[in-house]
């Protein structure tokens, strides 16, 4: 395994082995998912579902890395995903402190995997909320590429 010649080590191809487990479900598990779109670059600043509430601003990866996502970080909450590292990011910290002004957002949650470039969500997000001049708590969750929480 190696590099993909990019020199970014979150880039690095790596085969994630996994014990085969029973995790026998019955029926379907429902989506947490509460609006549409997702997507940073498409979601309105003023949308609806920003309305007084709690906001996760999770890396794209997340959701694919981390199986019980929905239920651990985003019931509950309007969503907005992008990568920092394949987004054309130019305006995501005016949008995001759009977001914050209009929304009366109650707290966000940023949800990073742990490679290095996922850190400039994290970074975009404390800089919107300092853009903002709001006092909206923050947390940062770092998923690991096998799935588990840091």
């Amino acid at each position: 395994m190696g590099n993909l010649g990019c020199g970014c080590p979150g880039s690095m191809a790596r085969v994630i082995e996994r014990e085969e487990k029973s995790s026998e479900v019955t029926g379907t598990i429902p989506s947490e998912l509460r609006q549409w779109p997702v997507q940073l670059h498409l979601v309105p600043p003023t949308a609806p579902y920003f309305q007084d509430a709690d906001i996760l601003v999770a890396a794209d990866c997340v959701a694919f890395a981390m199986g019980d996502m929905h239920r651990q970080l985003l019931k509950g909450k309007a969503l907005a995903i992008a990568c920092p590292k394949l987004d054309d990011t130019g305006n995501y910290v005016e949008k995001l402190a759009q977001i914050f002004r209009a929304g009366n957002v109650k707290s966000v949650t940023v949800a990073i995997m742990e490679v290095p470039c996922c850190r400039g969500l994290d970074v975009m997000v404390r800089q919107a909320l300092q853009q903002s001049s709001l006092d909206i708590p923050l947390e940062t969750v770092v998923i690991g590429i096998n799935g588990e929480k840091r």
